[in-house]
């Protein structure tokens, strides 16, 4: 790892913290100014009228920071950051190309409302420009105890992961700083692995992106809805967010020859960061089937509304969710050369189901305590 990159990556996040700190204010004005509101109701927590459109910011200020640290890179003829081979620039420019779609079909969303299936359709589209890049799951490195897999079985379990880790991000959206603060952690372990296995490209994407989140979680979190500073991310941002994180996931898992070195399972450093939204709607769809009610309209089984049924501000339900989160997935990095994948998987959904159970126990005790 040179430490060009490293400055670079570095540069990265402040411009992009920079770019967006300045956008979002802008974003506010002239949502209060055409009054483009989230308005409460009885699903969500929020009781006063919040703009939903910090998300517009995500999509231009990581664009921009990336292309500009490129440009920058390329002006000084110093170390390459952009890839030469086709592959690779095939990959980066369909992702690309996939987030922007993403982005737009985001703010019609937030504006207008699109229809599920639609957002759907668009997920699976992008999905499939990924295969046809290059990136799809040809080899879950052990994971299941499954290995290499052939493309007839890849490359529609590659659009589904794409489909799922998008929806993930985007119902675990829930309470201030929630999706914000999960993808941020995944985010930036991502960028440090990238930079340790010399994917700088998708390194700088990571670091931009977590760049990003950095003044939006502080508008979103402590932002003063009378003084007119708070703001949600809406479908715009977690569609943005959601698609960027899968590519990561992506990636990593092809990224295994560099791992090796580290001593790091691919399919571990990939999943584990996003282990606590892709937990929670898998645990949602089964309570949702289990009781026969449609897939996709939203309710208040996520793990965040328990903890607040459970009493928690949504300060503390946040910081408890992220720090579960972080610590989950330095613990799984840490302890990946002594134990087994498997093992570990076993271990985290028995550690998650148990925190539920004991989450829900304490649920009842409260309500039968105050009836």
């Amino acid at each position: 790892m040179d430490s060009e990159y490293i400055y670079y990556c570095v540069g990265a996040v402040l411009l992009s913290c920079l770019l967006a700190g300045i956008l979002i204010p802008q974003i506010l004005l002239i949502s209060f100014r055409k009054k483009l509101f989230d308005m409460p109701d009885e699903r969500k927590i929020h009781s006063s009228t919040v703009p939903r459109l910090g998300g517009i910011a995500f999509g231009p200020v990581i664009l921009f920071s990336v292309m500009f640290i490129i440009a920058l890179n390329m002006l000084l003829d110093d170390v390459q950051i952009f890839p030469v081979s086709g592959q690779d620039s095939i990959q980066v420019a369909l992702f690309i190309c996939s987030c922007i779609l993403l982005y737009l079909v985001g703010i019609a969303d937030d504006l207008i409302g699109v229809r599920y299936r639609a957002k759907f359709i668009v997920q699976i589209v992008c999905g499939i420009s990924f295969v046809a890049s290059g990136l799809w799951l040809f080899d879950f490195h052990g994971l299941l105890g499954i290995g290499q897999i052939p493309a007839f079985v890849g490359y529609p379990l590659t659009v589904l992961m794409v489909v799922f880790f998008i929806n993930a991000i985007n119902l675990i959206d829930g309470i201030d700083g929630l999706a914000s603060g999960l993808s941020a952690v995944a985010l930036f372990v991502y960028g440090f692995v990238f930079l340790t296995v010399d994917d700088y490209i998708f390194a700088l994407i990571a670091f931009s992106a977590f760049g990003v989140l950095l003044p939006f979680f502080y508008f979103n979190v402590f932002g003063n809805v009378k003084k007119r500073k708070k703001i949600f991310m809406g479908d715009t941002g977690s569609l943005t967010i959601g698609i960027i994180l899968s590519a990561m996931t992506l990636r990593l898992m092809s990224a295994d020859e560099g791992l090796v070195e580290m001593e790091i399972n691919s399919a571990l450093v990939a999943f584990t960061p996003l282990i606590v939204p892709s937990f929670d709607v898998f645990r949602v769809v089964l309570l949702r089937l289990r009781n026969h009610t449609n897939l996709f309209l939203p309710d208040k089984n996520h793990i965040h509304h328990k903890l607040l049924a459970a009493g928690m501000s949504q300060h503390s339900a946040l910081i408890s969710i992220v720090s579960f989160s972080l610590l989950l997935t330095l613990s799984n990095i840490a302890l990946d050369s002594y134990v087994n994948i498997n093992i570990l998987l076993v271990a985290d959904v028995l550690i998650y189901t148990v925190a539920n159970i004991l989450i829900s126990k304490f649920i009842l005790k409260r309500k039968t305590s105050q009836n």
